[in-house]
């Protein structure tokens, strides 16, 4: 490197997620935009465009699977969509789930909401101690026996794992399930996620306490979980939806919340996992020199 350059870093490069849509996914716009709001840059593609091989999951910083109905949940929510990812080859020989495997490796992140979450829990992303991609936990149906769409609080697990949860104590966002109960395997799966602190969020009250209670927990989930995390931190999956709340105004309370405080903050709990994943990236390249400037040689 030419004496007195300053190695350049690339974190101008802006934070690119990946969208997956199609076979019944509809929450991608919303997802979209929750990336964009938060400063970065997300293209959405459909799902057959990545296992053609026309698009390669490597080249974003995040890879998302959106909520929706894959294949209308018919033989289980995310079932087939898990599937396809476990099991069908792409042009590379491997299979996508091999892929997600070394996009996690090489240090991108993997977000799945509502049917994205039930997709990792079924491809065995979530939480994966074996590290074998073996179904540990399973996401079915909810214990009121019918679709909850309803308003939750949730509180953050302080020991939790995710850059999506940065400096956050608790949030508000909706839900809109069938299949949103979490049950685990076995007791020693149970024991390492709670010694962990893999059950990232869970359902509280308005104290902020975790709570059993229906319908505060709108679906009976074990250890009151509404998401969970891999070991790395790097999978994370929740059943609610921070991309329904990105503006106070989708708030169905939104305008008695501002008389009172005319000074609220207009941006929605759900924008602050984005602005916090677009930031914990930038910050992560702003120490990683640039292949342009790793590859320079002395003079």
């Amino acid at each position: 490197m030419v004496s007195g350059q300053e190695p350049k870093t690339n974190n101008e490069k802006p934070v690119h997620a990946l969208v997956l849509t199609g076979f019944g996914i509809n929450c991608e716009e919303e997802l979209a935009a929750a990336y964009r709001l938060a400063g970065g840059v997300a293209t959405i593609v459909h799902f057959n465009e990545v296992l053609s091989g026309q698009t390669s999951i490597h080249d974003y910083d995040v890879l998302n699977f959106p909520g929706g109905f894959s294949f209308g949940d018919d033989l289980g929510s995310g079932v087939v969509m898990a599937n396809k990812v476990r099991f069908r080859k792409l042009p590379s020989g491997r299979t996508l789930l091999e892929e997600i495997g070394a996009f996690i490796q090489a240090g991108g992140y993997v977000v799945g909401i509502c049917n994205g979450f039930q997709m990792l829990v079924k491809m065995g992303l979530l939480p994966d101690f074996a590290g074998q991609q073996e179904r540990e936990v399973t996401l079915t149906h909810n214990a009121s026996g019918r679709y909850e769409d309803r308003w939750v609080r949730l509180a953050v697990n302080p020991n939790n794992r995710s850059p999506f949860l940065k400096g956050l104590t608790s949030l508000e966002v909706p839900v809109r399930h069938g299949e949103g109960r979490l049950v685990i395997r076995d007791e020693a799966i149970r024991s390492r996620i709670l010694a962990e602190g893999l059950n990232c969020l869970t359902y509280c009250d308005s104290t902020g306490c975790e709570t059993a209670e229906y319908p505060l927990n709108p679906n009976g989930a074990e250890l009151n979980c509404a998401g969970l995390t891999d070991t790395t931190g790097h999978v994370f999956g929740l059943m609610p939806h921070p991309e329904a709340f990105l503006s106070l105004y989708n708030h169905p309370d939104w305008a008695r919340r501002k008389r009172l405080d005319p000074a609220a903050s207009e941006e929605g709990d759900g924008l602050k996992l984005f602005r916090n994943i677009v930031e914990h990236i930038r910050q992560t390249r702003a120490t990683q020199p640039t292949e342009a400037a790793a590859n320079q040689v002395s003079l």
